[in-house]
């Protein structure tokens, strides 16, 4: 009977042997660090402008005309990590900052399909996140005449800049914080809000699937409207089949005004076109502008 007894405890013992062999760590692992969060502040991420060949000093007078502000340069340069020649000018207004440039030589690709150049607190992290994040690094790091630079594409095709500067630079806070202004497909939107929520550590604010098509020319239907806030501002991104009319789609960035109306006579004076609008959709009025060298822009009344 003892033996039978003993023969049953034998792997029992075992068994209570191999569990308390596996290390302590196990049963209570440390909770993961938290995300580093990579942006500065939204005055430090500025639209990417290419203008049309010799008309940067016109758009950048024309611009400061309407909002207000100040430019640095401009400033013969190179900016890409391959041979290139453009005119660099930097305009910062109390509507958003914008890197304005105007090439003498060629663009390289992929230069000009981004949108934006974001200030970063670590470029080489921030590269590492953003592909760990499902985002593709199509230019990597490289040094620029003032610092280094990166771009990186999320899901749907949208690419960023990322960059630190050697001499961390220095600009007022916004009157208003602009919008990055998307569109995507439904095939594309999911892959792109989970790549770039990820990233930028930002969030889903609204969710419209039923907004009104007035906002971007087309009167009578409804599309699908998300508005996202990260460190890196403010985004918008407008769900559609792609059957969008002309300007819709061409602008890179929304600016707010406290005066819409005011704000497009100031354009007008300055030579810029109303191409759209005004018009009023999803609680404000909003209308698209071509500025000098061809920047459109959308415009609307600050909420």
């Amino acid at each position: 009977m003892m033996r039978r007894f003993a023969r049953r405890l034998v792997p029992l013992a075992a068994a209570i042997a191999a569990l308390t062999a596996l290390p302590a760590a196990s049963a209570a692992q440390p909770a993961p660090a938290t995300r580093h969060t990579f942006a500065v502040g939204p005055q430090y991420d500025s639209t990417h402008v290419y203008v049309e060949p010799g008309t940067e000093q016109a758009f950048a007078a024309s611009w400061v005309a309407t909002f207000g502000g100040s430019t640095i340069g401009p400033n013969a340069t190179q900016v890409t990590p391959t041979p290139s020649r453009t005119l660099s000018e930097l305009v910062v207004s109390p509507v958003g900052t914008l890197s304005v440039f105007d090439y003498t030589t060629p663009v390289p690709y992929p230069f000009g399909t981004e949108r934006t150049g974001w200030l970063v607190t670590d470029l080489d992290q921030a590269v590492r996140a953003a592909r760990a994040d499902g985002a593709a690094v199509t230019v990597a790091p490289f040094a620029d005449p003032i610092g280094r630079d990166a771009v990186v594409q999320f899901p749907g095709g949208v690419s960023a800049q990322l960059y630190v500067h050697t001499t961390p630079p220095s600009y007022p806070e916004l009157a208003s914080v602009p919008e990055n202004r998307l569109y995507l497909s439904p095939d594309a939107v999911g892959a792109f809000l989970h790549s770039f929520l990820a990233f930028t550590q930002g969030r889903i604010v609204s969710d419209d699937r039923r907004a009104d098509g007035s906002a971007i020319g087309l009167p009578g239907t409804a599309y699908r409207l998300l508005r996202l806030t990260s460190g890196f501002g403010t985004t918008t991104v407008a769900v559609t089949d792609g059957h969008l009319p002309y300007p819709f789609g061409r602008e890179l960035t929304g600016y707010g005004v406290t005066d819409l109306g005011a704000t497009l006579e100031r354009a007008k004076a300055a030579g810029a076109s109303v191409l759209s609008g005004p018009v009023r959709a999803d609680g404000r009025d909003s209308a698209m502008v071509r500025f000098p060298g061809g920047y459109v822009a959308e415009l609307h009344n600050d909420r």
